[in-house]
């Protein structure tokens, strides 16, 4: 018989960090608010959050990565949200921040979580972010949870 492991949704008892952008900060407190709830009906103590404000999406990679390292957080969370604009810039910042974030998991062993939105307009940025399209917040938190577990029983 095959051995299955599958995380538990809770927060009780582990410690997250949340790394986010300042930059469409109006996004990004909804992305925030979302993960927050979620983290808190699923057990999780305010006092094991550690919530980091970073200028930019492009500052999210580094901090994870240094929250990673520093061995107190069962998982991190990224939120923020890039709003594709008239320049390549989006794509740019798009595509660093995404590699960024996942080279943080793979080289720190912590789980890092990617809710940044990626949207080509501010409607769809919204919608992700609490209205008709869910909240990504909320559901990076949830994914936080499920990896933190899994991470535990695979120890």
């Amino acid at each position: 018989m095959s051995k299955v492991v599958e995380g538990k949704i809770s927060g009780e008892g582990r410690t997250f960090g949340i790394v986010i952008s300042r930059f469409n900060e109006f996004v990004s407190l909804r992305l925030l608010e979302g993960a927050m709830d979620c983290l808190r009906r699923h057990g999780a103590d305010d006092d094991d959050i550690t919530i980091v404000w970073v200028p930019g999406a492009f500052d999210i990679p580094a901090v994870a990565k240094r929250m990673g390292d520093a061995g107190k957080y069962d998982a991190v969370l990224c939120l923020g949200a890039v709003i594709r604009g008239a320049t390549p810039h989006f794509d740019y910042v798009a595509a660093e921040v995404a590699k960024g974030v996942a080279n943080a998991a793979t080289q720190t062993g912590v789980p890092t979580v990617f809710g940044i939105v990626t949207a080509d307009n501010l409607e769809q940025a919204i919608e992700r972010a609490g209205a008709k399209a869910g909240n990504r917040g909320w559901d990076a938190a949830h994914a936080a949870m499920e990896l933190a577990d899994v991470y535990a029983k695979m120890e």
